[in-house]
């Protein structure tokens, strides 16, 4: 299970960890909290010295009823955070949280390694042939509709045969594009209930029947801390416990806002076999 970043060859049948930082004031959690150059530059380099795979940056929040961001402003936030990273940290394989093919390609021009697309395509025509030129891998995550109208789409019939369908249709049309390098995210959080989310994370294995590696994203999530009645800054241990859950039944990567924990959760989970 190989992925191409820019000339390595990744196995992801070893666990990776994708660590966050986001470059948007309104991330539900770590919104606004790196300001200057210096707070994102400690930031990934305590990341990567923490043994992080990748770095996913990301300038759109994508948190319920999210604010707008016009695609100019999202490439003045993002690519020179990119540019900063890889000057400094030249080695790292940068993650761009995008669903605009225009980003996505000025931010992998500028050297960035994957395309984290939380639409799968649906929100730009254009993402799925931009990728398939770029030859980059493809991040495809499960949503309804946008980060303003998400959480009124949470009806389904049957939602682990809907979503299935779903990974299904997008990575065939993705193939069509020459994507090579699949990667599917369930979206825990979007266009999910509560109780769907944990509904997804119980039959989180079933999804291996793509053939495709998961990424699994929970880190401080609302499925955490509505349901302990808490907040995101006191989430650690309830992503911990996810992750873990996740890593029993097939996760490939953990996409984390705390990089040692999920680090440790992987290599005591290694000594297992399941």
């Amino acid at each position: 299970m190989l992925i191409n970043c820019k000339g390595n060859l990744i196995d992801l049948a070893q666990p990776r960890v994708m660590g966050v930082v986001n470059c948007t004031p309104d991330s539900f959690y770590d919104g606004g909290k790196y300001k200057n150059e210096n707070d994102f530059l400690k930031q990934t380099e305590r990341m990567l010295n923490e043994d992080a795979d990748f770095i996913d940056i990301g300038a759109y929040s994508s948190r319920p009823n999210a604010d707008f961001v016009s695609v100019t402003e999202e490439l003045q936030r993002i690519v020179p955070v990119v540019e900063l990273v890889l000057k400094h940290f030249p080695e790292a394989l940068i993650s761009i949280d995008t669903f605009r093919a225009e980003v996505a390609k000025t931010c992998i021009d500028t050297g960035a390694a994957i395309v984290n697309d939380i639409s799968a395509g649906m929100l730009d025509e254009k993402m799925l042939e931009t990728v398939g030129k770029l030859q980059v891998p493809y991040i495809m995550m499960h949503m309804r509709g946008t980060s303003q109208t998400m959480q009124t789409l949470t009806q389904y019939d049957d939602i682990i045969k809907e979503m299935l369908f779903y990974f299904s249709e997008r990575s065939a049309a993705a193939q069509k594009c020459g994507i090579n390098d699949i990667i599917i995210d369930p979206g825990f959080g979007f266009a999910k209930t509560l109780a769907q989310n944990y509904q997804v994370m119980q039959k989180l294995e079933l999804f291996k029947m793509t053939e495709l590696p998961i990424l699994a994203g929970v880190s401080r999530k609302s499925m955490i801390y509505k349901l302990l009645e808490t907040k995101p800054e006191e989430a650690l241990n309830g992503t911990t416990v996810l992750n873990t859950i996740a890593l029993t039944k097939g996760a490939n990567i953990l996409r984390v806002h705390d990089v040692k924990e999920a680090v440790e959760a992987i290599k005591i989970m290694m000594n297992f076999e399941f």
